[in-house]
């Protein structure tokens, strides 16, 4: 089974680039399924119906969020009639939504679960092991995607170890920065601290450097997103075993305005 994870999309320029790379990965590897973290999608910060919708027809199959999963709180009205939304699991004081979900993918049962991470975020959750072990003894499907959400990479990396061939793939999303540690560890869980970003670039995580730079320099302004600029697109695809339900592969995707790019290249 090939799965395709997208990392996180930042504004209408990450869903339209994403776009463009799931139609062109649907023709090229056929994944049989597609994952799109889109907790940054709306104006950079949460996500709307609207923009879901757009996500969903673009090719992804589910939808995982972060801490910035409620920075639309119109959210609260449609999470419930999106089963395919996943909101992270560990949160104290928010029930809405579900924090995992099974879907049928082929007749194989592939189960998405997204947790966020504890270390330098400001939202209140149980601690993602101590979560998850729970989720485990309710219902656990052979092929597992975890989008672990967090700003640590240590922290992502001690779950995706404690994990390791008990589910299919750790996958981080939260920095925006695709990091270069893609691997299978020891007992076939596929990890990667981070799959990085769908957006503008050249970017500050996303955003237009110079609004980035008055807000944190000078104090002034937000930050914004730059829709005229090339857009990046980040994420990672996994092949599996789908007796085993564990990693065969992993491999990082990078495309800058559709096409295979390397960051040797600079904005060539």
């Amino acid at each position: 089974m090939k799965i395709v994870f997208l990392g996180d999309i930042v504004g209408r320029i990450g869903i339209l680039g994403a776009s463009d790379v799931l139609d062109y990965l649907k023709r090229k590897v056929a994944p049989d399924f597609i994952i799109v973290n889109g907790e940054n999608a709306s104006k950079g910060k949460g996500i709307t119906e609207h923009d879901l919708k757009s996500l969903l027809a673009s090719g992804a199959d589910c939808v995982t969020l972060g801490n910035h999963y409620r920075s639309k709180q119109e959210i609260d009205d449609f999470i419930g009639d999106y089963p395919n939304l996943i909101r992270p699991m560990n949160l104290v004081g928010y029930d809405k939504g579900v924090g995992s979900a099974i879907f049928d993918v082929n007749g194989i049962e592939v189960q998405v679960t997204n947790v966020l991470g504890q270390a330098f975020m400001k939202d209140e959750v149980i601690k993602p092991i101590e979560a998850f072990e729970n989720l485990l003894d309710e219902h656990h499907a052979s092929i597992h995607i975890v989008d672990f959400h967090g700003e640590a990479s240590s922290e992502k990396a001690i779950f995706a170890h404690y994990f390791d061939g008990i589910v299919t793939a750790v996958l981080g999303t939260h920095t925006h920065v695709q990091t270069a540690d893609a691997q299978i560890l020891p007992q076939g869980t596929a990890f990667m601290t981070d799959v990085g970003y769908c957006g503008a670039y050249p970017s500050i995580i996303g955003f237009d450097p110079g609004s980035v730079i008055d807000k944190i320099v000078n104090d002034y302004g937000r930050f914004g997103i730059d829709d005229s600029a090339s857009c990046m697109v980040n994420g990672a695809l996994l092949e599996i075993d789908e007796e085993t339900g564990l990693a065969n592969s992993i491999k990082p995707l990078r495309y800058l305005d559709g096409k295979e790019w390397d960051y040797g290249k600079g904005g060539r």
